[in-house]
């Protein structure tokens, strides 16, 4: 049974009512994930606004019966107010604010802020087309360090621009040409303002861009006051339909190594719990700023990236649902569900639901981070599900990857220490090369990492590696480039504990690709860890492998439960457990490889 296909059919609830029936010892939770609709009571607040889609500006806004408009009562609101938004469509945006204020709804009422008007006014023409003419237009060209020569051929310019259309609520896909637009595609004629689309707009809802933010918190003045330097607590809101970015936190960010009491004080405490936010065209979100929060979020079919956290400190994502990120499938822009960029210092991702992002990374932590958590999470179909390049200290435990091309990648960095999770049909890769801020494309990102010859001190410990007969490749991948080919310490300063389990195919498959390695080439495919202990008597003692196993192991691959089973031979092989795992994991110890304990 193909597993990715198998849940890519089951209704979400379905998934996470699975999860939820998992042992509670189990990592990760099993849920609930995502915002969970309730009623909101009113907060402690200096002033209340009430907000609703047919408010009038006129009306103040302070009684429950006279609500003003969303745009009144942001520029009203001070540090410590509160804005009360009514249920029904928003259709707004380019709200900028620079107060600490709370905003969610009222009771249980279910506002949605969106990004796009409707258009009404259609001209049906001879060859089978429908257009409209529109003013709100995007276009927009790729980063300059995109590379063109490498990557037009498969994703053509157009996909760049941050326009989006809706059929009765569903994304058309963009095309280049008019000849090209067919029953699920459109096309924008930007020098005319033309709009193009291909199904008869009769009794359909039809709806286009038109905001390319829905609330932007500014550092700058605006509404005649200053920067109050408190973030927003947001609660229980829908943001979707804009173009290029639905929420931005702003601040100042570092363009060379900087220290961090510098960076990330502009905006401290953003909060977002409950909330959704979809169908973004470039990024769901930027976040600047110390003590960011994100808990119980949906974050779901939005561009090259869902959650773009940038230089901040002591952030926090819990039991959040981000799936589907890169929609448009545009390559060679390195997209992920999570990105967290340039010195960011002690974010943890803990116990989050990341699945179906087969064109983006999971969470990548990129350039200059240090001390990462990742911790507890469910990572699924998704290109690279902990993605660590060009920073300095991390733990990644507790995690489970399902069906992910590489489920840790570890690049270019510094003493990550990966314990407890289980693979399937997933990797682990840890590599370096000779990339430096000397030439690089990027400048100084390099800068902020370790230098070359300090990538190293990884531990890889009590991990439980699985493969079916489909999975091609080693299970662990340990390398480097052969310009750092003088480079002869190991990556890893301690493997052990672990379990590898192959199911064979027909051609036998590696455990193992280990560089540098005592070959001629300094490499080597490892079959057995006798191999492995070869090299460094200290590596797997405690570790087994299995090449062609097919008895007990899961508790059932085919359901997604991914419960070790005491019945499988190697249930208790272990290493002993440093107390901060312990300690980050909950456990009073452990005597079993991989993320569950082993169930009778």
């Amino acid at each position: 049974m193909n597993l990715r296909l198998f849940f890519r059919s089951w209704p979400l609830a379905a998934f996470c009512a699975l999860l939820g029936a998992l042992p509670l010892s189990a990592q990760p939770s099993g849920g609930p994930y995502g915002p969970i609709q309730q009623r909101y009571e009113l907060p402690q607040a200096k002033t209340i606004y009430y907000v609703a889609p047919d408010g009038q500006p006129a009306n103040s806004g302070q009684s429950l019966d006279q609500p003003t408009t969303l745009e009144a009562a942001i520029a009203k609101v001070v540090t410590g107010d509160a804005i009360i938004l009514r249920g029904g469509t928003y259709r707004t945006g380019g709200l900028k604010l620079n107060q600490g204020i709370t905003l969610q709804p009222y009771a249980d009422e279910q506002p949605v802020l969106k990004g796009t008007l409707v258009a009404a006014d259609w001209v049906a023409q001879p060859n089978g087309l429908w257009r409209t003419s529109w003013t709100k237009l995007f276009p927009a060209k790729p980063a300059d360090w995109w590379r063109r020569d490498r990557q037009a051929r498969e994703t053509p310019l157009y996909l760049f621009n941050n326009d989006m259309v809706f059929l009765d609520g569903e994304l058309l896909h963009a095309v280049g040409y008019e000849n090209q637009v067919d029953e699920k595609s459109y096309c924008i004629d930007y020098e005319n303002g033309l709009i193009f689309i291909g199904t008869d707009p009769t009794n359909h809802l039809v709806e286009i861009t038109a905001h390319d933010s829905a609330l932007v918190r500014t550092i700058a003045d605006v509404h005649g006051k200053k920067n109050d330097h408190k973030g927003p607590a947001i609660r229980g809101l829908t943001f979707t339909q804009y173009a290029y970015r639905a929420l931005e936190v702003e601040g100042t960010e570092p363009d060379r190594l900087m220290d961090p009491a510098d960076f990330g004080k502009e905006v401290v405490g953003t909060t977002l719990e409950h909330v959704t936010i979809s169908f973004c065209s470039r990024v769901a979100g930027y976040f600047r700023g110390d003590n960011f929060v994100v808990r119980h979020c949906l974050i779901s079919d939005n561009g090259t990236e869902g959650i773009y956290v940038i230089d901040s400190a002591d952030i926090l994502l819990e039991k959040n649902i981000i799936r589907r990120t890169n929609v448009e499938k545009i390559s060679g822009y390195y997209a992920s569900a999570v990105k967290i960029f340039n010195q960011s210092y002690r974010a943890v991702v803990r116990d989050n639901l990341i699945i179906d992002n087969p064109d983006a990374s999971g969470v990548w932590w990129d350039v200059g981070n240090v001390d990462a958590r990742f911790l507890n999470n469910w990572v699924q179909n998704t290109s690279d599900g902990f993605f660590f390049e060009i920073s300095k200290r991390a733990i990644c435990a507790g995690n489970v990857f399902v069906d992910c091309p590489r489920g840790v990648w570890v690049l270019n960095s510094s003493d990550v220490h990966v314990y407890q999770n289980t693979f399937y049909n997933s990797f682990a890769s840890f590599v370096r090369t000779e990339r430096s801020a000397a030439g690089d494309h990027f400048g100084w990102h390099p800068s902020t990492g370790p230098d070359v010859d300090q990538r190293h001190g990884h531990i890889f410990v009590n991990n439980l590696l699985v493969a079916d007969e489909t999975f091609k490749g080693p299970l662990l991948m340990v390398g480097q480039s052969e310009k750092v080919a003088h480079l002869k310490d190991s990556p890893l300063s301690q493997l052990d504990g672990n379990v590898y389990v192959r199911r064979a195919g027909a051609v036998p498959q590696p455990l193992i690709a280990w560089n540098p390695a005592p070959t001629e080439k300094g490499s080597m495919e490892v079959k057995t860890l006798e191999d492995i202990r070869k090299i460094d008597a200290k590596f797997e003692t405690h570790g087994r492998a299995y090449a062609d196993y097919r008895g007990w192991l899961f508790r059932g691959v085919e359901l997604g439960r991914f419960e070790l089973l005491a019945s499988f031979p190697a249930a208790n092989v272990t290493t002993p457990l440093p107390e901060n795992i312990q300690k980050l994991l909950g456990w009073k110890a452990a005597g079993f490889p991989g993320a569950y304990a082993p169930q009778r």
